[in-house]
């Protein structure tokens, strides 16, 4: 079984506490107590695994900010939860911005309370995997340099292990941006070729003519401008291995030149008649189906047959999401260096977006993304706003990142006024459809009922 959820519960009113700990016990926490500031941290430095605190704002001497900032100050803090009868749409705001996971007032909505340290649970057990993640990619380092610890990354790892120190072509599948160079380069680093050269050449970035003198080399005077001779990638590759990217954007014709050197082992280069021999592995790659090609007589079978002795598959990022924070990390960490930027990483509510995200462009865009927003960053962690064009305005005012707090009239708001408006808003981006909104919120459909009759807004929503 898994241990009990540890919770410390700090409150100067002890009758509150006796409320909280029989509420929290039978929700199944095992609680702990303080009825100050000065005992929670004594609470805290004996029990490290605590998963959540939820503390009281006012307590005299150090009140619950003062008390989460000490905390913060220690390594791996657990995630803190305020409560305030007192509350005001600056002091949440403040809290919030801070680094608090959330905040509740009172009275205590008990089933949101409940909601609420689940969800800052989630996010601890989260960081915590995250790390253990990190350590473990730390410790065992990347598989030559691509990052992935899921089931079917580690499916793709284990096929270039068993292919790599074969001299068989290998036809690597992917969608744009997915990293099929980067698993070439594993595949020759997995070979008996590893101290051979290694050569790339994208057939989609050149024109036919380009992509033939660049691939076979040239004679002096092939063509106008062919002062010299020239080796070609192929010749270059000699001893190693030739990957060939974006494949299927080859012509006919090329494909048939470069089939008749995988039958024969001999080439000519361009404008010359003197057949030339080389020893090169060939993995190859493509975006596109192949098959679907052929059928349109616009890619050599023959050709499939020959540099597809083995498939690849590399899948998409979007089926891969459990990759996606230990990627995040380590493009914050390297381009935080590049950019000369302070920048640690990302919150919990960006991190869940980002992994929320389809990524159309993969690891590719991925990267990009989080590129530009550690250069655009203002602070040492990325919140959804830094993401606001990735993920668009209004996801990002979902949350506390941005959004209604970033618009706060000079003279405040209440927390109720704030809670109104954010479920009036939600409601409006569901269609009405309660359930949805429920979920968007955070809250049950019950919790949701009780609020828009609290508000006054339940006829309105009939």
């Amino acid at each position: 079984m898994d241990s009990p959820r540890k919770i410390l519960v700090v409150d100067d009113r002890i009758n509150a506490l006796k409320v909280l700990m029989a509420i929290l016990a039978d929700e199944g926490y095992e609680v702990l107590t303080a009825t100050s500031g000065e005992e929670a941290l004594d609470q805290y430095h004996s029990h490290p695994d605590l998963d959540v605190v939820l503390a009281d704002l006012k307590m005299p001497a150090m009140n619950g900010l003062d008390l989460f900032r000490r905390m913060s100050y220690e390594s791996d803090a657990p995630p803190f939860v305020i409560m305030t009868a007192h509350a005001t749409a600056r002091s949440a705001v403040e809290a919030l911005k801070q680094g608090v996971a959330d905040y509740l007032f009172k009275p205590l909505d008990y089933e949101e309370l409940s909601i609420v340290l689940d969800k800052a649970i989630r996010q601890r057990r989260m960081s915590r995997e995250l790390a253990t993640l990190r350590r473990r990619v730390e410790a065992e380092g990347s598989f030559h340099g691509i990052i992935g610890t899921s089931p079917v990354m580690a499916k793709v790892f284990d096929l270039v292990r068993t292919v790599g120190p074969t001299d068989a072509s290998v036809l690597i599948h992917g969608e744009t941006g997915t990293g099929k160079e980067l698993l070439a380069r594993a595949l020759h680093a997995e070979s008996p070729r590893t101290t051979g050269p290694l050569v790339c050449i994208n057939c989609a970035a050149l024109t036919e003519s380009l992509l033939e003198g660049e691939l076979f080399g040239y004679v002096k005077g092939a063509f106008t401008g062919a002062a010299g001779d020239k080796k070609g990638r192929l010749e270059l590759a000699d001893g190693g291995t030739l990957f060939l990217d974006e494949i299927g954007h080859m012509s006919l014709a090329l494909q048939a030149k470069l089939l008749r050197f995988l039958q024969e082992r001999t080439f000519e280069p361009v404008g010359g008649n003197t057949p030339r021999r080389v020893d090169v592995r060939l993995l190859a790659a493509t975006n596109q189906d192949l098959k679907q090609q052929i059928e349109k007589g616009k890619f050599l079978g023959d050709l499939v047959y020959r540099i597809e002795v083995i498939g690849l598959d590399l899948p998409p990022l979007r089926q891969r999401g459990e990759d996606i924070p230990l990627l995040v990390e380590y493009f914050v960490d390297r381009m935080s260096q590049r950019y000369s930027k302070p920048v640690l990483g990302v919150s919990s509510r960006a991190m869940q977006a980002l992994m929320e995200h389809p990524w159309p462009g993969n690891v590719r865009q991925l990267e990009n993304v989080v590129a530009r927003a550690v250069i655009l960053s203002k602070g040492q962690r990325l919140g959804l706003e830094d993401f606001s064009d990735l993920l668009g305005e209004e996801e990002a005012a979902e949350s506390p990142d941005g959004g209604i707090i970033s618009g706060l009239p000079e003279e405040g708001a209440t927390i109720k006024d704030m809670e109104r408006e954010l479920i009036e808003k939600t409601l409006a981006q569901c269609g009405g459809n309660k359930s949805q909104a429920a979920k968007r919120l955070g809250i049950s459909r019950k919790g949701l009922y009780e609020k828009l009759e609290r508000y006054g807004l339940a006829e309105s929503q009939d």
